[in-house]
């Protein structure tokens, strides 16, 4: 965290962590000694001059607009349920209730980031959310996002429409998803996907 300045390198510091259980700098998480591979939601996102400060890096509340605007095009590209489409049809939310967030190297105004995103948990009313930005493959920035589904009418914790859950195990880490068909197996459900 070189590039940090002094005062916020404490503030950082208090709240970064590294929650994957991989090395420092490493692209790749490591569980149990052993590689994951993974099925990821990916956009490429251009550094615009509007996300920087004065230096020309990347200022860090601007990552939180862009993991907004990715996390978005997840649920409407890859859940098929825009957040509009939520809230109108099934009065649901699903506001972001926790962040942990890792700024790994400095990104620079015209850089073209890959962000990837995996569903890591998938609970009753919540989902847990990995997202990684990096830049020809070296890793920039991660975060991990907490989102809640509640009801727009009673403001309380909702459970995630089945539907969603189904295609959100779509992203999951490749273990994961391998113990949900388990799971799936063990409780006599069926494995046949719906469209």
């Amino acid at each position: 965290m070189d590039h940090i300045p002094q005062g916020l390198h404490a503030l950082v510091s208090c709240y970064a962590r590294d929650w994957y259980g991989t090395a420092r700098g490493s692209a790749a998480p490591v569980r149990s000694g052993g590689t994951l591979s993974m099925a990821a939601f990916q956009r490429e996102i251009l550094v615009r001059f509007g996300h920087c400060d004065a230096a020309g890096w990347v200022f860090y509340p601007r990552y939180f607009e862009m993991v907004s605007d990715f996390v978005e095009d997840w649920f409407e590209d890859g859940l098929e349920a825009s957040a509009p489409g939520l809230f109108h049809h099934k009065q649901i939310l699903t506001p972001s209730v926790h962040f942990t967030v890792d700024f790994e190297k400095p990104t620079r105004y015209g850089d073209r980031l890959t962000f990837n995103l995996w569903a890591v948990k998938v609970g009753r009313t919540s989902c847990e959310l990995r997202i990684e930005a990096s830049l020809g493959g070296e890793l920039r920035m991660r975060v991990k996002q907490v989102l809640v589904f509640i009801s727009a009418k009673t403001s309380r914790a909702t459970a995630i429409p089945p539907e969603l859950v189904s295609r959100m195990h779509r992203f999951a880490p490749q273990v994961e998803r391998q113990t949900h068909v388990t799971q799936l197996k063990s409780s006599g459900k069926p494995l046949t996907r719906r469209r």
